[in-house]
Order: C-alpha cells, then structure tokens, then sequence
C-alpha cells in the first residue's frame, strides 16, 4: 500500500523529507522506504556528524555521508552542494557499501560541496574543550569549522581536487590563517601531510564528481523524481533551531533550494518525520525531557544511542509546540511517526502541549531558553500488545490509533503512516 495515494504533480518533481525534532528522527529509513518512486535521492546539507540507520533483513547498515536511499537499485544518490564531506569518510563508506555488493558508480557528489580537513576536526575538538561547561556537544568531526571555511572565502570544494596544484596553495593559505587559533595546541595536522592525504584521496573521489545543479536540471528534462533528504532535525538548523545549541547548515525544507541549485517551483511534497516522543544528543534546551525511570526506559526501549558518536540520547515525551513550529518552518504536507512500537508497554503516553514561563504566563517557541519553563503535558492511555507485526494502522490497538490522531491534530498535520519496528518493512499505514 502506497504512503501516498495521491499522484504527485509532474510539474513539481522534488519531494523532501526532514526530521521535525532534534535530528535522530528516523529519516533514514523513511527515505530508504520511499526511495524506490525516485530516479535520485538527493542529500542537501549536513556532514559526517549526521547517521542514518538502515535495516533490511540481515543487514544492518549506518550511513553518515551518502544517502539513504543506497539499498535500492538503480536509484542513484547525490551528496549536494549544501553539505561538508570528509575525504576519508566519503571513501571509506565507498568501500563499506561495494562490499556489499552496492554499484558505489551511482554515488555522486557536488563539486560545489566544501571538502572537511584532519586540521577542521582538530579546531572543532579544540574549541569544544575550551568552551567548558558552556560546550555545544558538536560530534568533533569539524563540520563546524569546515562551515566557517566556506563563508569565510577559505574552504576546498571538490571540484578544487582536479587542480593539485592549486588544490596544495588553498591549503596551505587555510593553514596559515589557521595558526593564531591553532596556538599552543598538541597534535596540529602537518601541512604536507594534509596535502599528501587529499592528493591519494583525490583520484579515487574524482570520477564521482558532477555539476550538481546539471545534473538534476537533466533529470527533471527527463522526467525523474528526487527526493531530498535532510539531516540532522528541525529543531537544529543553524537559524531556527535552539540557537547556539544547533548545527551549522540549514536543516529545514528551504535548504533543500539553496543546498541543490533547485528552484522553490520545484518543490512537491513536504514529509516531516517525528519520533512518537523525542530525543535530544549533546546541549541545549530540550522542555520535554524526562529525567527519571521513564526517560532511561525510553532510552533503553528505543535504543537511543548515537549513530555517530555513541553517546546516550536525552530522552522525552512528544513535543507538540516544537512539532508545530517545525510545521510551519518546513510547510509540511504530512508527517510519518516513527518508533511508535517503543511506547508499548506504558501505561501512560505523555504528550507536550504547551510551555508556561517561571512567572506562570504561557508562552510558544520562544520561550524555550527561560530557565524556570514548565511544560504542559497530556496524558494518553498506553497498549500492552507488541505491535510489531501491524502493518495497517487499522489494525494498531486502539490506545495506539487514538495517539496518532492526537499527534496529527495537536501538530496540525496529517499522519501518513508509523514504524513499528527497525525492519524496513516494519511499517503500518
């Protein structure tokens, strides 16, 4: 049974999925669902510090680069201009996928996409650690300082490998900007090492590289889909998210124009993807959270540890003022809940509805960064039965439907379908 019944519309043939949380939605296996309706799965931001979790029978796939559509043949993947990639991430995550049999040929990427140095990684450590207790908890990957290279009129594209020459100068002249920041600090990456490594990389990586915005223009002149891919979550964009508590490129649906060299005419559909509750990685405001056996048994059922870093989720109840606003930033169409088989076995299901200042007076989106903030939250009936099998949400116990009506009218979107399962099939709609 499809997600979406209704024919898309020709003339607009870009879909986009992002995560309406705080990344670790579950985008991943949405997409890799929805890949096999799209001739191209395009990524437009983000780097290596974003995982996405693919389960397919026996194999078990964590990807941080390529996206997630991998597993379906002949769909091809485009890591666009809008993002950051590691040279030694790109190609290991080649390699992991031809061994298992993945034709990597269909894997392209943006010659506009700014390359992550060894020397970005470091700065992005550094800082970290003397921030202290005010750290933001970025996976130390240097997404970041790869970001800061890019506005700063310092970074490496990739299309800068066919040119070593010219490749070796640019990062020598990053080098040398780099020095006062880099200063008293153990391990700086060596110039000739940083060049060496990008030179050995650079003829591996080449072949993949293409014009993204020629590239997509022609396969919209042939009539393909492409389905944009996020990373990380709404609630993590560089503008809108809990600022400065956020990543460093824009995570929402408007990124997806400006990450892909496509038009907003372009653009179809907007499919929001949600946890049945929420989890937050690192610092920063997180309103639901729960900080009791309730929280660790969200953890422990969900599995909420890190792709990337391993490091345990916050966990919480679902947050509806937050899904409302990334509602409304993303213009959503409709919504997919995932892990909703995570809430079996509670008796209660919380859902945040409103905020409340320490003073008492409610407030939005806004007032999430106030100290004292109270939440309101809704309490729902929980199911005992394992759901895992349910592959019609007709057929969920009715305590289950009943939540994801109140999810779809507390959020103001429509609930396309909700995974019961990492299975990739593990879906009821």
């Amino acid at each position: 049974m499809s997600m979406f019944p209704a024919p898309p519309d020709p003339r607009r043939p870009v879909d986009i999925c992002v995560g309406i949380q705080w990344g670790d939605e579950g985008k991943g296996r949405v997409v890799d669902l929805l890949a096999r309706d799209y001739g191209i799965i395009a990524r437009f931001g983000g780097g290596d510090n974003a995982g996405h979790s693919i389960e397919v029978g026996d194999t078990k796939l964590a990807l941080h680069i390529v996206p997630s559509g991998v597993l379906v043949e002949g769909t091809k993947l485009l890591i666009g201009a809008g993002t950051v990639v590691s040279l030694r991430g790109l190609a290991d995550e080649l390699d992991t996928l031809a061994k298992l049999g993945v034709d990597v040929s269909r894997i392209v990427v943006s010659s506009r996409a700014h390359i992550v140095f060894p020397y970005h990684a470091a700065l992005d450590k550094l800082l970290e650690k003397q921030r202290g207790g005010g750290a933001i908890g970025t996976t130390g990957r240097g997404i970041g300082p790869a970001y800061v290279d890019r506005v700063g009129r310092l970074g490496i594209t990739f299309g800068d490998l066919a040119k070593p020459e010219g490749l070796a100068s640019k990062i020598r002249q990053a080098l040398i900007a780099r020095e006062p920041l880099f200063a008293g600090a153990d391990d700086v990456p060596r110039e000739e090492d940083v060049v060496a490594e990008a030179l050995a990389y650079a003829e591996r990586i080449i072949p993949h590289v293409v014009d993204d915005v020629a590239f997509l223009h022609d396969a919209f002149a042939r009539g393909e889909r492409v389905l944009a891919e996020g990373a990380q979550g709404t609630m993590l964009d560089v503008t809108y998210g809990t600022y400065p508590f956020v990543t460093s490129s824009s995570t929402v649906a408007g990124g997806a124009c400006t990450g892909l060299g496509i038009g907003p005419t372009t653009v179809g559909r907007v499919i929001g993807v949600a946890k049945a509750y929420c989890t937050r990685v690192g610092g920063g405001p997180f309103p639901s959270e729960l900080l009791d056996e309730r929280g660790e048994r969200l953890r422990a059922q969900g599995r909420e540890f890190g792709v990337t870093t391993g490091r345990p989720r916050r966990c919480g109840w679902y947050d509806a003022v937050a899904a409302r606003y990334a509602a409304q930033l993303n213009g959503l169409d409709t919504i997919v809940i995932t892990k909703l088989d995570v809430l079996s076995g509670f008796e209660r299901v919380g859902i945040v509805t409103g905020y409340r200042r320490g003073d008492g007076t409610p407030c939005g989106i806004e007032g999430m960064t106030d100290p004292d903030l109270r939440v309101e939250v809704e309490e729902h009936p929980g199911w005992a039965e394992n759901i895992r099998g349910v592959r019609r949400i007709a057929d969920l116990p009715a305590s289950a439907r009943a939540l994801l009506d109140r999810l779809a009218a507390v959020t103001g979107v429509p609930v396309a379908a909700a995974s019961v399962g990492p299975e990739r099939s593990a879906l009821a709609v």
